[in-house]
């Protein structure tokens, strides 16, 4: 069998005993000679180690060509005890690697010798002769190196990547380029350290940059550029030649851009410009962009991943994004290459520079629904026009229009999937102007689905957890309140309590990319809400979420992943939530002792709030009892989230140290029910009961009417308020 390496003489040759190439002659033979690549051969890495000790397993080494891949084979070949055996995949088949492998058993069974098998271009290989090494490397009668430039977990056999190392090498810096044309340079044996080699200002700098991380590449210019620039070759040593920048631009035309459009490349390159779209980021999109079609790639194809851009990571935000990129697509049918070329460039420019949202990605949470559930359409939303008699088909439907700004709150999910959430709406751009309405209409939808039945299912609760979600800036102000306390370093280990609604987690997440965000829920149920939220973030990235009740918070995080270096504890309405807040948040705080504590718990509503709605609707002796009611009821309320100094008090009685509070205060315009105020005032709600215990029957019945009367004639101006504290454990 021909062995890679063979041809190479002893030593690495010689300028006039050889006619191996600079490239092949300047090969590094050792790891001291070796360029590069430190975070694998770098003293002390794992290769390196392995090398050394000659105790090296399969491996798979893979990057962009002159890198050092083979070169790293012959430098194994150099020092390893073992036998070492070289194919190249592109002119190999299935009798070489038979011939190798019965090779490799006879060294293996006779001589008690290993076999390194060194397969070049490894996925040139099709699955059936990659299929034909795998029981011999499982059973080490083979040790494999693959070498690569593709993605060896996508161009590679699974089975025989899982039983390697694989290895990434990366394009060479300009330095480690310019250091291996030094080499060349003042190696009198294999290079050109016979003679007096001199360059024009910038033209040893020209081949460097223009070699675009690639070593051979380098080599072969500058042998180019330096033998061509002498009168004949070899001349007497020490003869003076000189490179002028014009041989050196002669040498080193523009180097072909490593793009393979059935490969790994090709999807690495169309990924690289979606995601500098996606970031934002003009230059990068006009690059990625620039070098596809450089390398040749159909400008169709690219329209078609940006008008996938422009739903999925533009999407609402800006609505026309889809309309620019089309018409910019079909300008470019008509023009064709070069001149749409400039079409092209605006397309990409106008996706990286609009405002953002990926919403859309709600419909697969839907389509997950769909294939969970298997729902039965709603008789009211059923078609009426067939079978409204017999089965009562569209009876209960409420028709929008018939009613004041052409809407109305029903139900038109199925009843099985309850409070269901999809559409996230986001905060960019047109998608910013509608949020507000499509969140205070999810509530007046909820109150709908509480009606009857539902409302037994469910309780007054959830409907209370939900309405005062109702308005994106309380809940924006909220936030950034509470992160602007906790002042977290991206290197932070964040522990939140109380997170089902995935507010602070996903910011955290965002903020602490090198740190650690574990986030505490009260159940399945909302630790599979929380997926969903962060369905669009890497596994590394994604939040460690625990399911405890609050009272055993601090028992659930301390089996947290970072549990013994939580920087900040961070909570919304978590006291309100225990059943013994003092004893919970005193538990937690013991548990991470040291740690930064940022806690929000909200306030009640004003008082006086309902009997101002409903004063006009009322005689003045009425409204002026019913004040006089509400304000006696606020006023006994005692509770930790009351007021700033009975919050103070809570947190001391814990164990913390508070460093301030300050309040959030927020209105937002509510769309409420005659359902909501039967609500307030029944008898089983503190308010309800508290109202019923000052006024008379008659006189809570007009109460009643009157407040429903106010409500349903409009949006409401509906205070929030929220207290948020920052201690020390």
């Amino acid at each position: 069998m021909s062995d890679l390496f063979s041809a190479a003489p002893p030593g690495g040759g010689s300028v006039s005993g050889t006619s191996a190439p600079l490239a092949d002659r300047m090969r590094p033979r050792t790891l001291d000679e070796f360029i590069g690549q430190e975070h694998i051969v770098g003293p002390g890495k794992l290769l390196r180690r392995a090398i050394q000790r000659d105790r090296l397993s399969s491996i798979i080494l893979s990057g962009p060509p002159g890198t050092g891949k083979t070169t790293l084979a012959r430098i194994i070949a150099n020092s390893t005890s073992s036998r070492f055996v070289s194919i190249n995949a592109v002119l190999s088949g299935v009798q070489a690697i038979r011939d190798a492998i019965e090779s490799a058993t006879r060294e293996r069974d006779l001589y008690d010798r290993r076999t390194i098998l060194f397969v070049d271009e490894v996925h040139r290989w099709n699955k059936a002769q990659q299929d034909a090494l795998l029981p011999w490397v499982e059973n080490g009668t083979i040790i494999l190196i693959g070498a690569t430039t593709e993605n060896p977990y996508f161009e590679v056999n699974r089975a025989l990547v899982s039983r390697s190392r694989v290895f990434q090498l990366a394009s060479l810096g300009p330095g480690e380029l310019a250091k291996a044309a030094a080499q060349a340079l003042a190696d009198a044996e294999r290079g050109y350290g016979r003679w007096k080699v001199a360059f024009d200002d910038g033209a040893l700098e020209h081949l460097v940059d223009v070699s675009d991380g690639d070593a051979r590449s380098l080599l072969n210019a500058l042998e180019l550029a330096v033998e061509t620039s002498a009168s004949s070759w070899p001349p007497p040593d020490g003869s003076a030649i000189l490179v002028t920048m014009a041989a050196a631009e002669e040498s080193i035309q523009k180097r072909a851009v490593l793009y393979d459009r059935d490969g790994d490349y090709h999807y690495d390159a169309a990924s690289a410009l979606i995601k500098s779209i996606r970031g934002s980021d003009p230059d990068a999109a006009l690059y990625w962009t620039a070098r596809m079609v450089y390398a040749g790639e159909d400008p169709r194809f690219l329209f078609r991943r940006l008008l996938i851009s422009a739903a999925e990571d533009v999407g609402l935000a800006d609505p026309s994004a889809i309309g620019v990129v089309n018409a910019c697509a079909a300008a470019y049918e008509r023009i064709g290459l070069p001149e749409g070329q400039f079409h092209l460039a605006e397309a990409a420019l106008y996706l990286a520079t609009a405002p953002k949202s990926n919403s859309a990605m709600a419909y697969f949470d839907a389509l997950a629904a769909v294939e969970r559930e298997r729902a039965e359409v709603p008789d009211h939303l059923k078609d009426a026009s067939r079978d409204a008699d017999g089965l009562g088909h569209g009876q209960g439907y409420l028709y929008p229009h018939a009613y004041k700004g052409h809407w109305i709150a029903q139900r038109y999910l199925p009843s099985s999937l309850g409070d269901a959430l999809f559409y996230q709406p986001g905060a960019e751009g047109y998608e910013s102007a509608v949020r507000e309405k499509v969140l205070v209409r999810r509530d007046a939808q909820l109150a709908a689905w509480l009606s009857g039945e539902a409302m037994a299912g469910k309780g007054q609760g959830a409907w209370t957890e939900r309405a005062e979600a109702g308005s994106a800036h309380v809940f924006q102000g909220l936030k950034d309140a509470v992160f602007k306390a906790a002042r977290l370093a991206n290197t932070d280990h964040v522990l939140i309590l109380n997170a089902d609604n995935g507010l602070l987690a996903r910011e955290a997440t965002r903020l602490c990319t090198e740190g650690s965000v574990c986030a505490l829920v009260s159940g399945s149920d909302a630790a599979e809400r929380l997926s969903f939220l962060f369905r669009d973030v890497e596994d590394m990235h994604k939040p460690a979420v625990l399911t405890c009740v609050p009272d055993a918070a601090a028992d659930a995080a301390k089996q947290a992943p970072y549990a013994s270096s939580v920087a900040a504890v961070l909570g919304i309405g978590f006291l309100s939530s225990a059943t013994d807040p003092v004893r919970a948040l005193s538990a937690v705080a013991s548990a991470f002792s040291g740690a930064r504590f940022v806690l929000a718990e909200r306030m009640p509503a004003a008082a006086g709030l309902l009997p101002s709605l409903a004063a006009p609707a009322i005689d003045a002796g009425l409204a002026d009892a019913w004040a006089h009611a509400d304000s006696a009821f606020y006023t006994g309320l005692k509770s930790a989230q009351l007021d700033a100094d009975a919050f103070r008090a809570t947190l001391e009685k814990a164990g913390l140290a508070v460093d301030s509070i300050d309040s959030v205060a927020r209105s937002y315009p509510r769309e409420l029910a005659g359902k909501d105020v039967d609500a307030w005032l029944s008898s089983t709600s503190a308010y309800g009961a508290a109202m019923a215990a000052a006024m008379t029957a008659d006189e809570l019945e007009r109460v009643r009417l009157a407040l429903k009367t106010s409500v349903l004639a409009g949006p409401i101006s509906w205070p929030t308020a929220w207290l948020v504290a920052a201690a020390r454990s």
